[in-house]
């Protein structure tokens, strides 16, 4: 059973940062692709970050980039998300988020099979 658990969200105030953990198990982690998601009150989930399963590849949403790094330890079987000089409007959901193979790097939502329960970012100006 495919089980999913972020942890390390919390309330920052804008320009600090936070470093999001998502804990894998029950199946084959290092051959998944993985990703970070995040969903705001009101709006669509969107794609934060995506990294191949050997951590070789990474993709971000533009919103992000420079700011947010995206890293996994295939030994540990966790998945990170190291968030620097955030913004009120990085405040959301925060969800990990894993895919069968073959990874695209593709920052969409419903390509991913399997999902955490979410941990929330909170950012005040």
């Amino acid at each position: 059973q495919v089980q999913l658990e972020e942890s390390g969200g919390g309330a920052v105030q804008a320009g600090g940062s936070l470093r999001l953990s998502c804990a894998a198990s029950g199946y084959p982690y290092s051959n998944y692709c993985m990703g970070w998601f995040r969903q705001a009150p009101g709006k669509e989930r969107e794609g934060v970050a995506v990294i191949s399963p050997g951590g070789a590849g990474t993709r971000y949403a533009e919103s992000v980039k420079g700011r947010f790094t995206i890293s996994r330890d295939n030994a540990k079987n966790t998945l990170y998300l190291q968030m620097n000089s955030l913004k009120p409007e990085d405040a959301a959901m925060y969800y990990c988020a894993a895919k069968i193979a073959p990874c695209t790097l593709a920052l969409t939502a419903t390509r991913f099979q399997y999902w955490g329960q979410g941990t929330q970012v909170t950012v005040s100006s």
